[in-house]
């Protein structure tokens, strides 16, 4: 038999469906008060809020003859029709919210429009109507829920602590103070005051005094805007990371939001600067015109639906490249201190998606079952000693080698280019005013500017040009070669043969020209111009090598990987070079898409301003 519900139990399942907990009550009361305006909000809880919840503001109110209204379901001033859906700017619009919360709790509202001499009190216990009346208070709205699901007590038993409800409010709260700089909030948890805001619309300030934490006090301000779309807010230099995204909050158009696009944008920005299992810290505040995005795909209005998932993701990515890429975000020595829970020894390949910094590839997925990085291993202090007392000065693999010139030439009448690296679309740091005063340990190179002193890495230094010229050539239409005298023979895994996409295919879209030679055994008779013999075929041993019967070649995700992997025949630590070596590899660097670190993550140089060094001596 089909019947229609009483009201009293339909409510009860509406309430469900929006209010899953004290959090959902607080969401709901904060963003209505935004809504109307107000320039001052203050929150209350206790014990978690199950107990108590008060939201007051001064906002616009609510005229006297709408209060009952306002607790009617699908009750609301925010739209009117279903076109109004394709343009909502509001955070609060469908009108179930007050309807479903007074159902479950017992609620009293206090409230007074401008032009109203007096306030008006209601006061509903289960979504019925206790009293009404008149009430002088200040113009806006106070919301007080108190005994949340006292009638649904099947609800109450599936509530957690006390302290896990209040931080999610904590945590809401939080992230609702960063989006709205410009309103003064509030939040006291059990009698103390959690946080308190200036309004004054310094977003940096609203994160300082929410979060209480002096190193973020460096983040590094981002800003993009392009037609219809306006990126704005914070993130971490590298070297400021943390093991989860718990630090990455997202905002569109001023609600916060769960959002997998955003996420992606913000870690193809970081590509190649993270070490594995570290993610960024982000404040991002997206706006965009409202027609381009669905946010009623979900009751607690946590996701939104992008109409042009790449372009958001694109311009986030862009965006942060380029916050990226200016003095504010290079690493500095304090900075390194701050990376010592990182391991700095089993480094995992963060290249998944650095070809598309060269050119428009296929969607990443987030899931990469691609091979891993291989370990580094340090020697030990007496290896190190005794590399030492062998060490002599001695020719640096230049990457425009003498020795590979001469033979290049040999061979060959015909003048081979270089390749070049596209330049990047944000503006990277500049190199020009960096002078070279010498390196230490022949590991180091050491440089100065007119306020700052730079160390710079030269195998991670080395180790990203090699990379940027390796994948360069991998997407140039015209592939570079030379040929060698002796062709180089070698063995390779009898799977190999018969891979789907022949791995060959892919050195050869490297410069390589490599054919069968029997059996196992394959023959190179050019290589890159930009290789010597011996890096030439300790990368095509390697790369072979590490194709096996899961992979697949024409992914180029993948093949990026690959690339890293092979990539170990850069400049070594304590290969001492010329002051005109360092020089060139500096230059080299320059010309770097990304000159900030090396494929794996690395930082490629450091800075310490004159400030820090007078500290450091007493100076100041």
């Amino acid at each position: 038999m089909i019947k229609v519900l009483e009201k009293n139990v339909a409510d009860k399942i509406a309430a469900g469906e929006v209010v899953e907990g004290p959090i959902s009550v607080i969401k709901e009361l904060v963003e209505n008060s935004i809504d109307a305006g107000a320039s001052s909000i203050i929150v209350e809880i206790k014990k978690g809020g199950k107990s108590y919840m008060r939201v007051t503001d001064n906002g616009c109110g609510i005229p006297k003859d709408q209060v009952k209204t306002a607790f009617l379901r699908h009750a609301t001033s925010k739209i009117s029709d279903a076109a109004d859906l394709m343009s909502i700017e509001t955070l609060g619009f469908r009108g179930e919210a007050l309807a479903s919360i007074a159902a479950v709790s017992r609620l009293q509202l206090v409230t007074k429009d401008t032009t109203s001499a007096i306030g008006t009190e209601l006061i509903l216990h289960g979504g019925e109507v206790v009293s009404e009346m008149g009430t002088g208070c200040p113009d806006g709205t106070t919301m007080i829920v108190s005994d949340l699901f006292f009638n649904t007590p099947a609800r109450e038993k599936f509530l957690k602590a006390d302290s896990t409800e209040s931080g999610k409010i904590i945590n809401f709260m939080s992230q609702i103070a960063l989006a709205f700089p410009d309103i003064r909030f509030s939040l006291i948890n059990n009698g103390e005051t959690v946080f308190s805001t200036t309004g004054k619309g310094d977003r940096l300030q609203a994160i300082l005094a929410v979060y209480k934490q002096r190193e973020f006090a460096s983040l590094v301000s981002v800003t993009h805007e392009e037609p219809g779309l306006k990126i704005e807010g914070y993130i971490s230099k590298p070297s400021l990371t943390r093991p989860t995204r718990k630090n990455q909050i997202f905002f569109v158009n001023g609600r916060d939001i769960d959002s997998k696009v955003m996420e992606r944008g913000l870690m193809d920005g970081y590509s190649e600067r993270l070490f594995d299992g570290r993610y960024p810290i982000a404040f991002l505040f997206l706006t965009t015109d409202p027609s381009r995005l669905d946010v009623n795909i979900h009751p607690n209005k946590r996701e939104v639906r992008f109409d042009d998932e790449s372009l958001i993701r694109n311009a986030i990515s862009e965006a942060v490249k380029t916050a990226l890429g200016t003095k504010q975000a290079v690493t500095e020595v304090t900075d390194i201190f701050r990376m010592k829970d990182i391991p700095d020894r089993k480094l995992e390949n963060q290249e998944t998606i650095a070809i598309n910094d060269y050119k428009t590839a296929e969607t990443a997925d987030d899931h990469d079952n691609s091979p891993k990085q291989d370990q580094y291993s340090a020697p030990i202090p007496e290896q190190r000693q005794v590399e030492k007392e062998k060490s002599k000065e001695v020719n640096i693999k230049q990457l425009l080698s003498t020795k590979r010139q001469e033979e290049a030439s040999r061979l060959s009448d015909q003048v081979k280019p270089e390749i070049s690296i596209d330049a990047a679309s944000h503006a990277p740091f500049d190199f020009s005013g960096l002078n070279v005063t010498g390196s230490i340990f022949g590991t180091y190179i050491t440089a100065v500017d007119s306020g700052n002193f730079y160390l710079i890495d030269q195998h991670a230094a080395h180790e990203r040009i090699f990379y940027e010229k390796l994948v360069g050539a991998y997407l140039s239409e015209n592939k570079l070669s030379q040929p060698i005298l002796t062709p180089i023979t070698f063995d390779v895994p009898l799977e190999l043969a018969d891979n789907e996409y022949s791995w060959t295919d892919s050195l050869g879209d490297m410069g390589f020209v490599i054919e069968p030679f029997g059996g196992n055994t394959y023959i190179i008779r050019e290589i890159p111009t930009f290789m010597d013999l011996s890096e030439a075929e300790d990368f095509a041993k390697t790369f072979a090598n590490s194709v096996d019967e899961n992979t697949k070649l024409n992914n180029t995700i993948v093949i990026s990987k690959l690339i890293t992997k092979s990539c170990k025949s850069a400049v070594k630590a304590h290969d001492h070079l010329s002051t005109a070596e360092c020089e060139a590899l500096i230059k080299e660097l320059s010309a770097c898409r990304n000159p900030f670190s090396c494929p794996h993550g690395r930082p490629t140089f450091v800075k310490l301003s004159e400030y820090e060094i007078e500290k450091l001596f007493k100076r100041v």
